[in-house]
Order: C-alpha cells, then structure tokens, then sequence
C-alpha cells in the first residue's frame, strides 16, 4: 500500500472511531503515528480535519467532505485490486461473517451445507451475536458482512435491505391456544415475557408495539440468549415474541402434522408487527468474491424458508446487485 493510501485509512479509521487510540489499534499503528499521519494531511491542504479538545476528537466540515470521498477511493482501490487478482485464481480463500441468532437457528445449516458443497476449498467462519457487537466487528473490518435487524445508520458501515419476516407469539405447548391461529396480542390479559435486553435492536420496535396497541404486560424478563429462551419459554408459562424465521420449523410442522413438539407459534395480528433485516458491510471495502457467493446462497434460503410466513415473507430483494 502507498503512503498515501496509508494516510487515507489512518484518516478513515480516526473519522470512524473519532478516537486516534482506537484508530490505531483498528490499523495496528501507534497513536503518536496516527497523529502525525493526519497532520501531515491537514498541512498538505492547509485545513483542519478533526476538532480537538477536551479529550474528544470530531470532524470538521472539511473532514466531512474528505471522509465521503475517502470512502470511495478505498473502495474502489480494492475493486480495482480483485478484479486483476480474479484473473490468477478460483474462488478459493476465507471469509468471516456475523449472523444473528435469527439467522443461526433456521437458515444458516441448509445454506451451509450449499455453500460448502459448492466451494469445498473455502474456509467458513461464523460469529453468532447480537446486532450492536456486529455492527461494530463489521465497521472494525473484522466482518466480511452481517445479517442484522434494521436501525439507524452507523457512520462506517453500508446498509442494503436484506429481508423481512413477521414477528410471532410463542409458548410453551401447554399454553393451551391453538398452534398457528392468529392472535391479537391485546386480548390475551396480563402476559409474562421474555424481551432482549436494551442493547438489542429488536426491543425497541417490541416495546413501541406493546405499548401503541394497549398489550398488558404483567412481567418482563430480559435474556438475551435465544436457546435459553426457548428452553425457558418450552417450560414454563412465559411468552416471547420473536422472528418467524427462526420459528420456520415449528410452522412448518402445523401443516404437515398434527404434532405441535415444544412450542405453540401464534402469529401477531390486528395490527401485525413485522422485523426487517438488512445487510451490513463496511463502506469502506466491496464485498469480496467469497464473501459475495456466500450471500447469495444466504439470500436464497432465506427467501425459501421464510415463505413458510407468506410468498413475500423472506422476499431477497436488492442484496444480489451490492
């Protein structure tokens, strides 16, 4: 890399964590290098990037601007660099990934078990948490992408709409409501739930609903711990709301059996309250090839099984274009 490239992801890497220490831990530099790196900039245009003062770092206007261009330029450097490598090797390599338990629990074995089939030489790693961790691993570089749920934006980090997916009610099966039939939340009295905790993007959007539809809550209890949820949930009289897709299975099972396992799934209705996933993946960097045919497959058997909800349900929609 050139030194001006060099200065280029230093700039970046203070702009994003707005912080030269983290910065440079980010690039695996010295904090007094990183300063002297951006100074060098600041000299050469003869402007101030970063207000600095009282321990805290922020970007001028000027820094505004140069971030977005910045952006574009690393971007395009790395397209530039595979679309030259692509003509000396296979799709081959590693790639690392952040999924939600969302993810993990429905979609992920099937399109694993695709994707390894078709690209046996690739090495897979996926790292299961929740959106805030990812989110932050993804704009760190330590993610090729995530799956997470839709929020504000992050500065850093590209966002594509990836998918949705109803939110259902699920108890234990000796709730005693019938497997499958819609519900209005409302008009089930006082409820026992189990919500995420604060830092998880979907408590918010639950909250919001329980609260704009006049839902009685007698008891809240915050796990974030999707198995432990659903093993605390199978066995006592607790609810929890969460996403269909990771409930696929057990909808599934309703129209082929009359078997209703460990769970009763209710579909929210009247009005119905709905998740949306997005992709995100640093703005700085492309999808890369392996990272890229990953996706696809991701995107596919998510289309697949979410449909189980509704032909729209799980719809890949932009995705396969970034």
């Amino acid at each position: 890399m050139s030194e001006t490239l060099r200065d280029v992801r230093l700039f970046v890497a203070v702009y994003e964590e707005l912080s030269f220490t983290a910065a440079a831990e980010r690039e695996n530099a010295t904090q007094s290098g990183v300063s002297q790196h951006i100074r060098k900039i600041e000299d050469r245009f003869g402007v101030k990037l970063f207000a600095r003062g009282g321990g805290s770092v922020q970007p001028t206007p000027a820094g505004e601007s140069y971030y977005r261009h910045c952006i574009e330029l690393l971007r395009l450097n790395e397209m530039a660099n595979r679309s030259v490598g692509r003509f000396g090797a296979g799709l081959d390599g590693e790639m690392v990934v952040g999924l939600m338990p969302t993810m993990t629990r429905s979609v992920l074995a099937p399109a694993l078990a695709r994707f390894v089939d078709l690209h046996p030489n690739v090495g897979v790693r996926i790292w299961e948490a929740y959106s805030a961790n990812l989110t932050q691993q993804v704009r760190a570089g330590e993610l090729a992408f995530a799956i997470v749920p839709a929020s504000t934006g992050t500065v850093g980090v590209r966002t594509t709409r990836f998918a949705f997916t109803p939110e259902v009610l699920v108890s234990g099966a000796r709730a005693g409501r019938e497997h499958m039939k819609p519900v209005r939340l409302a008009d089930l009295g006082p409820l026992k739930v189990v919500v995420p905790s604060g830092q998880n993007a979907r408590r918010a959007n639950i909250e919001t609903y329980l609260a704009s539809n006049g839902v009685a809550v007698e008891r809240r209890l915050e796990l974030d711990a999707m198995m432990g949820t659903l093993d605390f949930v199978a066995s006592t009289d607790w609810v929890a709301i969460l996403p269909g897709l990771m409930m696929a299975e057990e909808a599934e099972r309703a129209r082929s059996s009359d078997l209703l396992g460990r769970f009763t799934v209710n579909p929210i209705a009247d009005p119905a309250l709905v998740m949306d996933l997005v992709l995100i993946e640093p703005a700085r960097r492309p999808l890369g090839p392996v990272a890229a045919a990953f996706l696809e497959v991701l995107a596919q058997e998510t289309a697949r099984i979410g449909r189980v909800w509704g032909e729209r349900a799980g719809l890949y929609a932009e995705v396969g274009a970034a």
